[in-house]
């Protein structure tokens, strides 16, 4: 579980070039041990705090990314374990499951836009009834203030929405952008995910859902010029899967932004086969990678972190899609698989594609 601090005194973590020692204070030895919890693919044996002169230490080696999130596993004298942020580290991260604390490596640089003002802008909720999944699909509207209800505009269909806005900051970049310049007044749906592993992990209903009942609906509320599918992890799955499996003859999408992508292969990705849906996502992917051909290639912008699990799977997808025709721009974040890894990378891709789609469209 996840607990609040001790009420014990703490040091800083001591930040360097080279790695980061970590600290934690416990005069008494009221605890059996420290280990730290990350998801860098730090070697297990590599995570314990030793303890001296009543203070658990760890140094830990800079491993290859530029921002660290972390949480501190406790462990107590009666066996039992709390996990908690490190008190002596005031730095914190949002995440899908809750606060990190953060280590930020020299030469790490939050995005600019994150200080700058935002252009108005308005949002209305969306409830978009599926027969196909015998559901709703909810989320909201985002609009930049400056365009007319009726005007054409780009639309971004994003997967996972919500959490994309709160989380990643989307909407505030958009809004830094549009009021600079740098990016046109645009829209965003930001679709919520529902039963996620059910709906993202390449389900046909979904795709359905996506293509013939979600974009003819936003079509009504949301006029578009140009369309882009955008999401990360099992979100980015879904957007490709919709695309490639689009029924109506036309492309779903003028552009993709694909970040962190679930796409699983079974010799790369063994470790995901408890994935009740493995078997449907191999499948699939493995049908693009074969594929010698696409009738709906389209621009794609794409980002991963160095040390992601998914890595891999996301360089062979972007060469299989870059041999299909699509117009693939590939970028490696200096990061792993969470929000703020793909809020650092809107500027390094999502901005070039929408110019790109929007120059094209």
């Amino acid at each position: 579980m996840t607990a609040t601090a001790p009420a014990t005194p703490a040091a800083g973590p001591a930040v360097d070039a080279l790695g980061v020692t970590l600290r934690l204070q416990d005069r008494h030895a009221r605890l059996r041990g420290v280990r730290l919890s990350q998801d860098l693919r730090i070697p297990g044996d590599q995570l314990d705090f030793g303890y001296r002169r009543g203070w658990w230490s760890l140094r830990v080696p800079r491993p290859a990314v530029d921002r660290m999130e972390y949480l501190l596993e406790l462990r107590h004298h009666n066996e039992g374990c709390e996990t908690i942020l490190d008190p002596g580290n005031p730095l914190r991260v949002p995440g899908a499951f809750g606060d990190k604390s953060v280590i930020e490596f020299p030469g790490y640089r939050r995005p600019d836009w994150l200080e700058r003002p935002v252009a108005p802008a308005t949002e209305t909720d969306l409830a978009i009834g599926s027969r196909e999944l015998g559901s709703t699909i909810r989320g909201r509207l985002w609009s930049a203030g400056a365009l007319a209800a009726d005007e054409p505009a780009p639309l971004l269909i994003v997967h996972d929405g919500p959490e994309m806005a709160s989380l990643a900051g989307l909407t505030q970049f958009a809004g830094a952008l549009i009021l600079t310049g740098q990016l046109p007044p645009l829209r965003m749906a930001m679709l919520a995910p529902g039963d996620r592993n059910r709906w993202y992990a390449v389900n046909p209903a979904y795709a359905r859902a996506l293509t013939g009942e979600v974009l003819p609906a936003l079509a009504e509320q949301a006029p578009s010029s140009v369309r882009i599918g955008a999401g990360a992890s099992l979100g980015a799955l879904a957007m490709l899967h919709a695309h490639r499996m689009s029924s109506t003859g036309e492309r779903a999408f003028d552009g993709l932004f694909l970040q962190s992508g679930s796409f699983f292969d079974p010799t790369l990705d063994a470790h995901e086969r408890r994935f009740a849906r493995f078997g449907p996502v191999t499948r699939f992917v493995g049908e693009v990678v074969q594929a010698v051909a696409d009738p709906h290639p389209v621009p794609v912008g794409m980002t991963c972190g160095t040390i992601e699990e998914n890595l891999a799977n996301n360089q062979a997808m972007a060469a299989a899609l870059g041999r299909l025709g699509y117009q693939v721009e590939f970028t490696e974040v200096r990061d792993v698989h969470n929000y703020t890894a793909w809020r650092d990378a809107f500027d390094l891709r999502l901005v070039g594609l929408i110019r790109t789609v929007v120059a094209g469209g």
